[in-house]
């Protein structure tokens, strides 16, 4: 072998004739290529499989990216590289540059939730706060500007370090679209789609900012305050309950076979116990539904005015009857007094009631 062979293998150790990458991980959004110190040969062999995008750095400057597909590294399609190098009339010569591939993928089923309630208010309960989670996923979708606003110069960078930075950027545009949204705290259930997109929406353009698109925004449950689900779950008893008597005597035949079933004895007094205390429970729960409405007075039944007595049988007489209910005797006008129609007693000489004389 010749000195020129040796010298030949020597510089072809030193340069980069094939580049590709292949993803071993689940979370990786931007790997660098490891050169070894070696530089690019023109007319290398870039391999960018699907779901990437190659990048090319001169120094700290990004130059050419490459979409997914099979390329021969020339002039011809370096245009930024050739221009930074200036390469004039297809100089063919190696090259030293930095490439770092771009996970285009998604990335799914990542975890969001509020880290402190939001203050909202609402129709029915007020002011309240709110707990939301749900998932969401993302991608790189311009590899340039991701690499310029967020990754930077390190030799991999993961989801998980900007996944904080994609979480408080979602749970505040959720905060807003729930604000403007005013729908009443007993209604978000049925609105988690309808929010879901507005806030997907909303959001769009500051990732975008940073390179990145938000695919998906789920949520998953927005709760309530302690307190307040307490409160709702006191007003749903009262309406499950329903007709209070009944509850009643739910209540005593409960108390009396607990009590009938007690091994310690007791019996019918215990059952006592139990069933005023269920009768007890039953009251309170009627005063309570009842507080604060007027009570129903029962309809005022008309007074009939009386007509006195028999004189036959001393039956009660309706007012100006002329026979007796009772023994069918006539009766006398004398009954009844013809100033007031008062029913007077036989034999009286004055009315009682309007004082003029029989």
């Amino acid at each position: 072998m010749g000195i020129f062979d040796t010298i030949g293998n020597l510089v072809r150790s030193q340069l980069v004739d094939v580049i590709e990458w292949t993803d071993n991980s689940s979370d990786t959004m931007v790997h660098k290529y490891d050169m070894n110190g070696k530089e690019i040969m023109m007319g290398a062999q870039l391999t960018v499989r699907e779901s990437q995008v190659a990048v090319f750095v001169n120094e700290g400057q990004i130059a050419d990216v490459f979409q997914p597909g099979r390329y021969e590294l020339q002039t011809s399609n370096m245009p930024v590289m050739t221009a930074l190098k200036a390469w004039k009339f297809g100089f063919n010569s190696p090259f030293k540059a930095d490439v770092y591939f771009v996970n285009t993928r998604q990335f799914l089923d990542r975890k969001w939730g509020t880290t402190n309630p939001v203050m909202m208010r609402d129709t029915e309960f007020g002011m309240i706060r709110l707990r939301a989670f749900g998932i969401y996923a993302f991608r790189v979708s311009d590899a340039a500007v991701f690499l310029k606003e967020v990754f930077g110069t390190s030799s991999m960078y993961t989801a998980d370090e900007v996944e904080g930075q994609l979480k408080r950027t979602l749970v505040s545009g959720l905060s807003d679209a729930i604000a403007e949204s005013k729908i009443p705290a007993l209604d978000l259930a049925a609105n988690y789609d309808e929010l879901a997109n507005y806030a997907l929406q909303a959001n769009a353009p500051k990732l975008a900012a940073l390179g990145l698109q938000l695919t998906s925004f789920v949520i998953e449950n927005i709760s309530l305050p302690e307190e307040v689900e307490k409160s709702m779950d006191k007003r749903t008893s009262m309406g499950v309950l329903g007709d209070l008597n009944r509850y009643t005597q739910y209540q005593a035949a409960e108390a009396m076979r607990e009590a009938a079933n007690n091994p310690n004895g007791g019996g019918m007094a215990n059952a006592g116990i139990g069933m005023g205390a269920g009768m007890a429970m039953g009251q309170m729960f009627a005063g309570a539904m009842n507080f604060g409405q007027q009570p129903q007075q029962a309809p005022a039944q008309p007074v009939q005015k009386s007509g006195g007595f028999c004189s036959e049988c001393g039956n009660p007489l309706a007012a100006g009857a002329k026979f007796c209910s009772n023994c069918g005797a006539k009766q006398s006008a004398g009954n009844v007094c013809p100033g007031c129609g008062n029913a007077v007693q036989p034999g009286a000489k004055f009315c009682a009631n309007c004082g003029q004389k029989l």
